[in-house]
């Protein structure tokens, strides 16, 4: 379903990334989807797919150029040496422009780290009509929160030691304080409730559940 591009960002360079398109074709609305720390690998690529068989054009920068994580100390080194300046304002602004020619809306998805730049490019990224973050959270000096005037849609585990109880409320507070659309869901689950690829904390009601709520709120914002 799916194919391996390379795209334009706005400083000239070509970032790589995986597209996978509806069988309606390419006057769809585009989704950019975030990786988690792991990089692009099949996981991401099958969360692609499935919007794509939903009716959307789904694009996966692929921020590792190229490397993908086999264990959780090698990911978070991955993650630790991204530019994520760089990661928003040129990789995902690259693939929201690509997306979005022809005057084509686009929304912006991502997990744990891919949900913080999911953030971070709603304050950041032009031409980005909605986001969808699964349990990530940017630094405070990363992002301001207030500066954001999309619609947001937001998926977090209560059971989760990055995005906790604490952090999840200190960012409901300041996009309530900003004034910020938003829809913000807590679930008794586990950090990575998502990845089918996690037996060790996937929880299938819960993604469901997520992933159903994802899809009304995303026809919704993108008219599909």
């Amino acid at each position: 379903m799916g194919e391996l591009i390379r795209f334009s960002r706005p400083d000239g360079q070509e970032c790589p990334g995986y597209l996978a398109t509806p069988a309606a074709g390419g006057d769809a609305p585009g989704i950019v989807v975030i990786q988690e720390w792991w990089g692009l690998n099949d996981q991401i690529r099958g969360v692609a797919d499935r919007f794509a068989a939903a009716g959307y054009r789904a694009l996966v920068p692929d921020l590792y150029r190229g490397r993908v994580a086999a264990t959780p100390d090698e990911a978070n080194h991955m993650m630790s040496g991204l530019d994520w300046g760089a990661a928003t304002v040129q990789d995902v602004q690259g693939a929201v422009h690509h997306l979005g020619r022809g005057g084509r809306r686009v929304a912006v998805l991502g997990f744990c780290m891919g949900g913080a730049l999911t953030l971070l490019a709603a304050a950041k990224v032009s031409g980005v009509t909605a986001g969808v973050c699964f349990y990530g959270i940017p630094p405070e000096s990363a992002c301001d929160f207030a500066s954001i005037r999309v619609p947001l849609l937001l998926h977090f585990a209560e059971h989760d030691d990055w995005c906790n109880a604490a952090a999840v409320d200190q960012l409901a507070a300041r996009l309530t304080a900003g004034r910020v659309p938003h829809d913000l869901h807590r679930y008794d689950a586990q950090h990575a409730f998502f990845n089918e690829q996690r037996p060790e904390v996937y929880d299938a009601a819960t993604s469901k559940l997520a992933w159903d709520r994802s899809l009304q709120f995303l026809a919704r914002e993108l008219g599909a």
